[in-house]
């Protein structure tokens, strides 16, 4: 992970990270999370560098990390990883050397994140997801958002040979936050193949599912079932073909990984 300048609106933070499930999560809290990446895509304004580069982990991307070195590599190309799972946060003051604030989830980052970028003038690309589920992600974010600045969208439906046209179409949008939401493990993998093209953008943020959400197409879990660690549960109800299997699958690795490789 490469060593970055976060001093953002006269404050400075400093970015600790501490091992969590093999992984270097960051231990920053939402806030501070949020002022870092605007203050990073403003600085990065005009200097052709290659973008910052955050991504998240969950149960999930733990469980799949520890079966598959390639993926975990992947993880590692990252310069800030962000807990996006409760059996991170709460755990991480017994197993690691510093505790975890909170879960930065990247569903309540976005809107932390907006709040500073609509000031700023920060400008975002939204990556991924249907046509359909782009676009009224994009309609509901600048409805709460009315100051808030889209350099532009589009699908995740391309191949990779077409990646390149894709990426100069960014690129030329000149956007200082580039939001990448093509599922795990293939937006990480998307990036790491693409991040030397995308210089001049300032942040890319892998999202997951985010636009499903953002879009109104995926529901939150209730405040309670968050708090509590289980949005997962939740999640499992509204899809038990595709999720319940991989949820009791992956749930108990996941902690496995976080209680004994952890420090």
């Amino acid at each position: 992970m490469r060593p970055f300048d976060l001093t953002y609106l006269g404050s400075t933070i400093e970015e600790p990270t501490t091992v969590i499930g093999g992984l270097p999560v960051s231990v920053l809290g939402m806030e501070e999370s949020a002022r870092m990446l605007v203050r990073t895509a403003l600085y990065a304004r005009g200097q052709n560098s290659l973008p910052f580069y955050s991504t998240s982990a969950n149960g999930q991307v733990i469980a799949l990390a520890s079966e598959d070195n390639a993926f975990k590599d992947l993880l590692l190309k990252a310069d800030q990883i962000h807990a996006d799972g409760m059996p991170m946060v709460r755990l991480s003051g017994i197993v690691a050397s510093d505790e975890i604030k909170e879960r930065v989830a990247t569903t309540d980052l976005v809107h932390a994140v907006s709040r500073l970028a609509q000031k700023a003038g920060v400008r975002y690309y939204f990556l991924g997801a249907t046509a359909e589920i782009n676009r009224r992600a994009v309609a509901n974010m600048r409805r709460d958002y009315p100051n808030l600045i889209f350099a532009g969208a589009r699908d995740g439906y391309f191949t990779e040979e077409q990646e390149a046209e894709v990426i100069a179409e960014i690129v030329k949008s000149e956007p200082d936050i580039l939001w990448v939401c093509l599922g795990v493990p293939k937006e990480q993998a998307f990036v790491a193949r693409n991040i030397e093209r995308m210089r001049g953008v300032g942040v890319v943020k892998t999202a997951g599912g985010l636009f499903d959400f953002l879009s109104g197409k995926n529901s939150r879990a209730p405040k309670w079932m968050q708090d509590a660690g289980l949005e997962w549960a939740y999640r499992a109800m509204l899809e038990p073909r595709r999720l319940l299997g991989r949820y009791l699958k992956t749930n108990p690795l996941a902690l496995w990984q976080i209680i004994f490789h952890s420090k």
